[in-house]
């Protein structure tokens, strides 16, 4: 109910009574939406009111990715905010645009306009281009939603026709989902990959937001790959150019860290020691785990496993620090002994290497008890562990 699918059905919310409609649901409350539809009914037409509440809905689901401020001032498809980079991110990505001196862009396959508003709010000149009408039309309404029209042109046009010679950069965030979910060749974006890589050889300067997983030997070798995470949670890698040929880099968000590879060994296995550092996903994905051992002069519990062990506790925003007081062979009822004695009612379940689910664990052990813990469920050497320990500072 209430989805926006075509141009005559989101062009009334732009006008006046639309406007109205869409301040008034503000904060509605989902769980009473027939009631709200019913009222607004009979002041407004319809076909209207469903347009609105749909709207209404995708903004509160866009506020996790715009904030509040923007979310409910703009305009969203369902498409839109599923696949719209999370607005810390595209700033992030901005800033390193301007940084290198990027003035206009040409944004291919520009969604909703997420991007572009980022780059525009840089002070970059952006020309915002997407094959979907409809997308095309809830991006330009965006631009003017945040007074941004000066610097963002959209054009809805097929992006392989677009002349790109006239920008300073090339940024294209390809399609990564079909008709049967997430696309995980590269190839089957759309467009493919390996067109993104020839339009951004002819720019000066170019970005292609892929997936995190993209296996590393996809990265064309005159590439920069940077893996971006935000809050812990990887959220895109990008492939730039006209950077630092062959760097891989992993940045965390919102601390703005950034480690680069130094082509470094896979660390040595080696006993678990006091502390266990568990990498950011974005130092795992840019395979930077050997950099972020060698700062804290530690190893690996196990060649397969991205846990890092050392004897001392070293400040290090590239991975979360524990104390580990207990290693076990994995054996759920000498958990619940150990836990039981040690009366541990609020229990946390991490896991890297182990079938076994948290949810599993939590339930079969019935923790209770004024004190905490955190158990590690991986291998060690090979061997099924449990690793029990607490947070330790030190770690980001």
């Amino acid at each position: 109910m209430g989805r926006v699918t075509d141009l005559a059905s989101f062009a009334p919310l732009l006008a006046p009574e639309g406007q109205t409609l869409l301040t008034a649901l503000r904060d509605y409350d989902p769980a009473q939406e027939l009631a709200v539809a019913s009222r607004l009914r009979r002041d407004h037409p319809a076909e209207l009111v469903t347009a609105a509440i749909g709207q209404a809905r995708l903004r509160q689901r866009a506020v996790a990715k715009f904030g509040a401020e923007d979310a409910y001032r703009m305009y969203f498809t369902p498409n839109g905010v599923e696949q719209s980079t999370r607005a810390s991110v595209g700033t992030y990505r901005a800033g390193r645009m301007k940084a290198l001196g990027v003035r206009s862009v040409a944004d291919l396959c520009s969604g909703i306009g997420g991007d572009a508003i980022a780059l525009a709010r840089a002070g970059i000149s952006v020309l915002a281009v997407d094959r979907d009408p409809l997308t095309a039309e809830v991006a330009r309404a965006n631009a003017e939603a945040l007074g941004l029209t000066e610097l963002i042109e959209v054009r809805c046009a097929d992006v392989t026709e677009i002349d790109t010679a006239p920008y300073d950069a090339v940024f294209v965030d390809p399609a990564r989902r079909g008709g049967r979910g997430r696309i995980f060749d590269p190839e089957a974006y759309s467009p493919p990959l390996s067109w993104a890589v020839e339009a951004a050889r002819k720019a000066p300067h170019a970005a292609l937001k892929v997936a995190p997983g993209i296996p590393h030997e996809a990265v064309p070798t005159e590439a920069e790959a940077e893996w971006i995470s935000d809050g812990g949670d990887v959220k895109e890698a990008v492939l730039w150019f006209g950077t630092e040929p062959g760097a891989r880099r992993a940045t965390l968000l919102p601390s703005g860290a950034g480690l680069v590879g130094r082509g470094l060994p896979d660390p040595a296995v080696r006993p678990v020691g006091r502390y266990l550092y568990e990498p950011d996903g974005a130092v795992i994905r840019a395979h930077l785990v050997a950099e972020v051992a060698e700062e804290l002069a530690g190893g690996l519990i196990d060649e397969t496993i991205a846990y890092i062990t050392a004897d001392g506790l070293v400040p290090t925003p590239y991975a979360a620090a524990y104390e580990i007081t207990d290693e076990l062979p994995f054996n759920l009822k000498k958990l619940k002994a150990l836990l039981r004695e040690r009366e541990v009612g609020t229990l946390t379940v991490k896991k890297r290497g182990s079938a076994v689910e948290p949810e599993e664990i939590r339930r079969k052990v019935k923790p209770k008890g004024p004190n905490a813990a955190t158990v590690l469920l991986t291998r060690v050497a090979g061997a099924p562990t449990m690793l029990i320990g607490r947070p330790a500072g030190g770690g980001r």
